[in-house]
């Protein structure tokens, strides 16, 4: 599988873009005139949006297939590392391929992520609830979903964009096919993918979680990660819900960037006194 993307951008530093269920390579457009002077954006359409397929395998296997060909993407891309910024969905496999290819990759941006489901049980219940809304996208239609999909408390801040905004936002949606939704929910969802908590505590790229204040569950969900991480930085936009990038886009750009420009240099390592023989400290 391939994944089909664009770039855009006149800056040098490479940024991958992975947008949200429902989103395309196009989901980040509004971000073109905030950050096209300093990175150059490979925005990427996930399996099922867009114009990329979905994977050939199903469930877990799917998306690990994605991850493999999130990474081929970024060798032949021939930049070095590049750096990875995600929301929701896209944090998500923004995560996995962190963790899975620590050496492609700069640094981390998540937004309104998820490292997965830690207890079994969850995830399977969460893969059942995914199984039912494939099978009503199926039977009812994407335009149908759109209606549902949009009602839901985690977007209630995007009514508050102008109205053209919103068209917008609801054409792309309504762009997407019925199998592409439905595949992407049953080889991406939440349910099938990895827990990736465990992981947290060896991720040692630079990390940066964005929220918005009013949306409670991915704040805390933030809060928590931040605390497994080691080396983290977390923002919550105010008066912002689940996509901060849409409903706050130059204070988005803003944190973004100055978190891209800062310089970072890794400690080096050395050897603790035991690797080198010079004994132990003993109670």
């Amino acid at each position: 599988m391939k994944l089909a993307y664009e770039t855009w951008g006149e800056g040098s530093r490479p940024l991958v873009l992975l947008h949200g269920f429902t989103g395309s390579r196009r989901a980040f457009d509004g971000l073109r005139p905030l950050l096209g002077r300093d990175v150059r954006a490979v925005a990427v359409d996930l399996p099922g949006h867009g114009a990329t397929p979905l994977p050939d395998k199903p469930g877990r296997d799917g998306f690990i297939e994605t991850i493999d060909a999130l990474v081929s993407l970024v060798d032949s891309l021939g930049q070095g590392p590049v750096d990875l910024l995600g929301y929701s969905q896209g944090a998500r496999v923004a995560l996995a391929a962190a963790v899975h290819a620590p050496d492609r990759f700069g640094r981390l941006i998540m937004e309104s992520g998820s490292p997965g489901l830690h207890r079994r049980q969850e995830r399977a219940a969460r893969r059942d609830s995914d199984g039912q809304l494939a099978a009503f996208i199926r039977a009812r239609g994407v335009d149908a979903f759109v209606d549902r999909w949009e009602q839901l408390p985690l977007f209630q801040g995007l009514g508050r964009l102008p109205q053209e905004r919103k068209d917008t936002l609801r054409a792309l949606r309504r762009a997407c096919t019925p199998e592409g939704l439905a595949g992407a929910l049953e080889c991406m969802g939440l349910g099938v993918q990895p827990d990736f908590w465990p992981e947290l505590h060896a991720q040692r790229l630079p990390t940066l979680l964005l929220t918005g204040a009013e949306d409670t569950k991915f704040t805390q969900l933030a809060r928590r990660m931040a605390t497994e991480l080691p080396v983290v930085w977390r923002y919550a936009f105010e008066g912002c819900g689940h996509a901060p990038h849409l409903e706050s886009p130059e204070d988005y750009a803003r944190e973004v960037l100055g978190f891209l420009q800062t310089p970072w240099y890794e400690a080096p390592q050395f050897e603790s006194p035991v690797a080198q023989g010079e004994g132990r400290v003993t109670s």
